[in-house]
């Protein structure tokens, strides 16, 4: 069953007959490997943005994209491309984080020394492997539902398990480093080590999810949950849980909007909506919502708090 929609010369089709048959045991493998990714991304958000160390999986998002360069040059297969990606990418963690914390750059200057720099190197080693723009723009924004295999699924249970048991395992230690780290230090907490864990996560979550949400976009998964949450939660925990909700809803509404949606201008080749971008979307509207909620929110606190004064 098929709606179409006509503004001018835009045509938007929803192809709602996609979700039966067999594309929905490939929406079910996109869907397992998407809520995981998702979920992983938002809960190391919180203490990322927390912390100020958001722009870390923007830059190691960016190494993977160089990564996935490496191993198109080098002929990996795509289902085994992870044996060269993950290393690289927790490298470029491990390196970022000393360059931040103990090196003479500063956090900033050093995640854009590496996201500039690994793009501007992929891009070059994409055009020596004899890659075209297909390629790159599969890199950088996602490839098809259809090239996910089970293997994929499997590797990403695997990789979301660990990451979502060590983050359980050590929730008090890094609630402690998020908001005070002197005290933590003070205390014997590890505090370089559990800031190295925290970015050696991240790398971990942009690897599940680099294949097919894309390495640009996998960093907005980390950013929006969080700040969403933090605009309407006040404690660690309940920021945590949030954030991971309204990442994993983003995800499944962007996910089937993609999945069911065309465009074609003018009557043209109907194109499909990449899934990355279309959460992307979804992210920055729930990001919104949450704004203009906590917005609503203080004006009643306000109003509350005039009228007790007028009482008294």
């Amino acid at each position: 069953m098929e709606l179409v929609f006509t503004l001018g010369k835009l045509e938007i089709v929803l192809n709602l007959g996609i979700l039966t048959g067999a594309v929905s045991g490939i929406l079910l493998k996109a869907l397992i490997v998407g809520l995981l990714t998702s979920v992983c991304a938002a809960v190391l958000g919180v203490p990322l943005v927390l912390k100020r160390y958001s722009m870390i999986g923007d830059g190691l998002s960016h190494m993977g994209f160089c990564a996935l360069a490496i191993a198109a040059a080098l002929g990996v297969p795509e289902n085994k491309e992870t044996l060269v990606t993950m290393p690289l990418i927790v490298a470029a963690a491990v390196v970022l984080l000393l360059l931040s914390e103990k090196g003479k750059l500063k956090g900033d200057a050093a995640i854009a020394m590496l996201s500039t720099g690994a793009v501007g190197l992929g891009y070059i080693i994409y055009r020596f492997a004899g890659r075209g723009t297909g390629d790159v723009c599969s890199s950088l924004f996602g490839s098809s539902i259809t090239a996910l295999e089970n293997s994929d699924v499997w590797f990403s249970c695997i990789l979301a398990v660990g990451v979502i048991g060590v983050f359980v395992l050590l929730y008090h230690q890094i609630f402690s480093v998020t908001f005070d780290p002197a005290f933590a230090k003070a205390s014997g907490a590890p505090v370089t080590l559990l800031s190295l864990l925290i970015a050696l996560l991240t790398a971990v979550t942009i690897v599940i999810g680099m294949k097919m949400i894309g390495s640009i976009m996998i960093s907005a998964f980390i950013v929006f949950p969080a700040l969403a949450a933090m605009r309407l939660c006040k404690h660690f925990r309940s920021t945590i849980l949030l954030s991971a909700g309204l990442s994993a809803g983003s995800f499944v509404l962007g996910l089937f909007f993609a999945a069911v949606t065309g465009i074609s201008f003018g009557g043209g080749e109907r194109i499909d909506l990449p899934i990355g971008p279309c959460v992307v979307a979804f992210n920055i509207l729930a990001l919104l919502v949450c704004i203009l909620i906590s917005k609503v929110r203080g004006r009643r606190k306000k109003s509350k708090v005039h009228a007790e004064n007028a009482a008294a």
